[in-house]
């Protein structure tokens, strides 16, 4: 299993983030990078990301990097 990042506008259009994330092995991991980074990714254009293990959308909704900001 991997589990990876997709970097969006607030559109849902991809956008490159402003740090290249790694693939993790674990969901855990995964979690704990974008919330050391989320204030970077915002900076530089990500409006929210998306979750995925393998090709899989974890979470039902795109999580907004801006309510964390609020």
């Amino acid at each position: 299993m991997v589990w990876t990042w997709r970097f969006e506008k607030s559109d849902g259009s991809e956008t490159p983030p402003a740090l290249e994330p790694e693939e993790f092995t674990t969901q855990g991991d995964a979690e704990s990078w974008i919330g050391e980074n989320w204030k970077d990714l915002l900076e530089g254009g990500v409006d929210q990301v998306r979750l995925f293990e393998d090709d899989t959308e974890i979470y039902a909704a795109p999580m907004s990097l801006h309510a964390a900001a609020e």
